[in-house]
């Protein structure tokens, strides 16, 4: 179980991460998908993602056990969105898809959309080493 937060599991995070983003990424319907999505869809995704992350921490990294770590259990899910959010805007920064100076409303609605699904690869990764 896991006891504390450490350098191999942000490690983990980001191989988790980096494995869902890249063939998301490289989707053009994803890109467009961004664009064209409602905001209370994007936050919809950003709110069923961190929901996600949570229950799965929950049930499998911390076996239903967060009483004396609540702290924790709240820092590994921000953490881990944040490192998400993070390498997805690497990957599409990296492809050209970022548009962050020119158009900064498409660059956060396409890492909102990407990240959902690279989130959970995150936790799941970070999942595998119980301690």
């Amino acid at each position: 179980m896991k006891k504390s937060f450490n350098f191999e599991d942000i490690i983990q995070i980001c191989v988790g991460a980096f494995a869902l983003a890249v063939p998301i990424s490289f989707s053009e319907e994803a890109w467009q998908l961004a664009e064209t999505l409602p905001l209370m869809n994007l936050f919809l995704l950003l709110s069923l993602s961190l929901v996600f992350l949570s229950l799965y921490t929950y049930e499998s990294v911390y076996l239903r056990d967060i009483k004396t770590r609540r702290l924790l259990f709240i820092a590994r899910i921000v953490i881990a969105y944040l490192i998400t959010f993070v390498i997805v805007c690497l990957v599409l920064l990296s492809i050209d898809k970022l548009p962050i100076f020119t158009d900064p409303l498409v660059a956060l609605r396409r890492t909102v959309v990407i990240s959902m699904p690279a989130s959970m690869g995150a936790i799941i990764v970070d999942s595998f080493d119980k301690e």
